[in-house]
């Protein structure tokens, strides 16, 4: 045999090739990630979100081999792991797919159909802290879920009394992480979230994986332009941006919206969410800004008055100006002002006496009405004005009227339904997750295929992301 000799940069391709791993840049958190906010504190507590069944479902669903585990108490019954979760959910009043979650994100035992036994006996990392061994007092998967609980029921009920507070910043270091190295700033914005550093004292992948998994397991994540709704809460909330906008009176919802398509869901879900700039005026309103600027608000844009001359001509009573703060203003487009000579400063339905063809003329712009489903589903309380195609020709044409964000569609005759965010359809993935997100069959608007082809299609929908 004949031996080759290789240079020695052979060998350090070799090295890089096997050793690439310890090179490799660690992989990017998710952008929607903070660190400063993981979980709210109800998400901790709220512990009637499951019953026994459904927790024995769930744990069928990920084949997790805690479906046909039994474990035994400190009284020395034996109960399945299900059954023992949901009991220590009730006697704690711990959320039991916080509980869940934290099965997972310590020992992996949702998603792992045959743990080893030192998993079930740490099942929730509980007496195993960082850089020591495990307590043997609190070994056995009774123990450790029970222990979890009352230790995260602890750190809610008494949040002086342990290290990472609501309202600090600290600076965490992440010695396991596959994710961020460096260390990290954190400002805790409620006791939830200190909880859960109190529990893992750094940010990755520790806290940053228990916030996938709940993501994935439990979050709905729903698209812009929904209106939802607690059960018994009689606030409406606008989701956008990532935001929950709440209306502050009933004319500023129902002067926008179809109060029907309000979509009831979780209070958990709708914390998951930050509060947005709520919407205080209805459609229409004459606000005053603190400079004293005049505003016209037509749906989410502001159209300044030119001087006062326009605002009389065009017959607005001065008692019905409204105070605005900037930041109220602040969450308006600016639209082209409004001037004497405006016709239609809170736009008119134009039709062409020769072609037939319906345009909405705002902003002394026209925008082509592609179908008569929009007449009654954006303009039902809009007279149709006929006029020559010479008074129409004055205004320039724009991009076609689309569907607001939050309407549900289907082709005529098809099986689909899809949801619009940004200007595209976006599929609902399932029956299942139709329902769960809480839309409603009667709030479907079926469309001619033609119109529907000219809508790009956007990622699909599902119940948790």
């Amino acid at each position: 045999m004949t031996l080759t000799r290789y240079p020695s940069a052979y060998f350090l391709i070799l090295a890089i090739i096997f050793f690439s791993p310890i090179l490799a840049k660690a992989a990017q958190p998710d952008p929607d990630f903070n660190p400063n906010y993981i979980i709210s504190d109800y998400d901790i507590t709220d512990y009637n979100t499951m019953d026994m069944t459904q927790i024995q479902n769930f744990l069928s669903a990920h084949n997790s081999g805690l479906t046909n585990f039994t474990c035994v108490d400190k009284d020395g019954l034996y109960w399945k792991a299900a059954q023992a979760i949901y009991n220590i959910a009730q006697t704690n009043k711990v959320n039991p797919r916080f509980l869940l979650v934290l099965l997972q994100k310590e020992q992996g035992l949702i998603e792992d159909s045959n743990p080893k036994t030192s998993a079930l006996d740490w099942a929730t990392g509980y007496g195993c802290p960082d850089g020591g061994g495990c307590n043997d007092r609190w070994r056995g998967f009774w123990k450790q879920v029970n222990s979890a609980s009352l230790q995260f029921r602890d750190y809610l009920d008494n949040p002086q009394l342990y290290k990472f507070k609501k309202g600090e910043t600290y600076t965490f270091t992440n010695p396991y992480s596959t994710t961020v190295k460096d260390t990290v700033d954190v400002t805790i914005a409620n006791n939830g979230t200190a909880a859960l550093y109190n529990y893992t004292p750094h940010v990755y992948n520790g806290n940053y994986n228990f916030w996938k998994l709940w993501r994935r397991y439990f979050s709905k994540s729903y698209t812009n332009g929904n209106l939802v709704q607690v059960a018994g809460e009689p606030g409406v909330w606008l989701l956008q941006d990532g935001k929950r906008r709440a209306f502050l009176s009933k004319g500023a919802l129902t002067s926008r919206f179809d109060i029907n398509k309000v979509v009831t869901i979780d209070k958990a879900d709708l914390l998951s969410y930050s509060i947005g700039t709520p919407i205080k005026f209805p459609q229409y309103a004459i606000v005053k800004s603190p400079s004293g600027s005049l505003f016209l608000l037509v749906d989410n844009k502001k159209r300044g008055f030119v001087d006062k001359e326009a605002f009389k001509k065009l017959g607005y009573n001065p008692e019905e100006i409204l105070n605005a703060s900037w930041e109220d203003l602040q969450s308006y487009l600016d639209a082209p002002s409004i001037t004497a000579d405006d016709a239609y400063p809170t736009g008119a339905l134009l039709q062409d006496k020769k072609t037939g063809g319906v345009f909405w003329v705002e902003a002394k712009t026209k925008a082509p009405i592609p179908d008569a489903i929009f007449l009654k589903l954006k303009f039902k309380n809009k007279k149709i004005i006929k006029v020559s195609t010479a008074e129409l020709n004055k205004y320039p044409t724009v991009s076609s009227i689309k569907f607001s964000d939050g309407e549900l569609i289907k082709i005529k005759g098809g099986f689909g339904i899809y949801i619009v965010e940004a200007g595209a359809l976006r599929p609902i993935d399932s029956t299942d997750t139709f329902n769960d997100m809480g839309y409603k069959k009667e709030n479907i608007i079926e469309i001619p295929q033609k119109l529907f082809l000219t809508y790009p299609i956007g990622s699909p929908v599902s119940a948790t992301q």
